[in-house]
């Protein structure tokens, strides 16, 4: 033990051999991190459920983070006991494995929005967005009721779903091909939705503003919060990445 104690004192003593022998340590310690990477496909386990968003949430996604909604809500709920009693189930990696850019962070004026799929009604949100301090009088968020007057003007949807295929988004050839049949489609409960929900399961088909003669950004918006947290079993989902996990040990 004396001579183990003696031996690390030259050690530290000796600048050189420490600096030598620390960038040893991270040498060795980097390489065992970083080189399985480079021999797996994909460093996120796809859970059941999980799907790319249907032309009209990904329209209201875009619409979301035009106006800057994730300046202020979140979507990833943390794995701690006060957040997980508040907005839920924590997040999970593979829930956000389609999103670009992500909706990640831990700054909140609002609440966390991971869960907050069909916790409230459609009207609900539609009078929350056009006068938030109407539902929640303390809110400071600001007034969005200029949506629902807005039609929803998407140049080429089918690019934007092809855009996202080469970024890795599973969109087959026939979702680019229905893009704008789809859009539409989702937000009039009495169109021909065809094999819509076969293709994007758990996918919600009504017309969501509360004005069907009309398609618009409001539609998009809340088609988009009502799916959040919607897809995933998370419960199920969460003891498969701990068994996956544990594998992979």
């Amino acid at each position: 033990m004396t001579s183990m104690t003696e031996r690390h004192k030259k050690l530290e003593k000796n600048i050189t051999l420490l600096g030598v022998f620390a960038f040893l340590a991270v040498t060795v310690g980097g390489i065992v991190e970083i080189a399985p990477l480079f021999w797996i496909d994909n460093t996120i386990e796809k859970v059941e459920g999980m799907r790319p968003y249907t032309p009209l949430e990904q329209a209201g996604r875009d619409i979301y983070v035009r106006e800057g909604c994730y300046v202020c809500h979140s979507q990833m709920i943390r794995p701690f006991r006060d957040e997980v009693e508040r907005y839920g189930h924590y997040s999970l990696a593979a829930e956000s494995m389609y999103d670009h850019p992500f909706q990640w962070g831990s700054e909140r004026t609002g609440p966390d929005l991971a869960r907050v799929g069909n916790r409230y009604s459609d009207s609900w949100h539609v009078q929350h967005l056009t006068d938030p301090q109407s539902v929640v009088p303390e809110s400071v968020m600001p007034k969005f009721g200029f949506l629902a007057q807005n039609d929803l003007e998407v140049h080429d949807i089918a690019a934007n779903l092809t855009a996202l295929r080469h970024v890795g988004v599973p969109y087959t050839d026939k979702d680019i091909q229905m893009a704008a049949a789809d859009l539409k489609a989702q937000a009039d409960p009495d169109a021909d939705a065809g094999d819509l929900l076969q293709r994007y399961p758990k996918a919600q088909i009504r017309d969501f503003d509360g004005n069907p003669k009309r398609l618009t950004e409001m539609d998009a918006l809340v088609a988009y919060l009502q799916m959040l947290g919607t897809l995933v079993d998370v419960n199920g989902a969460s003891a498969q990445e701990e068994l996956a996990s544990e594998h992979s040990r």
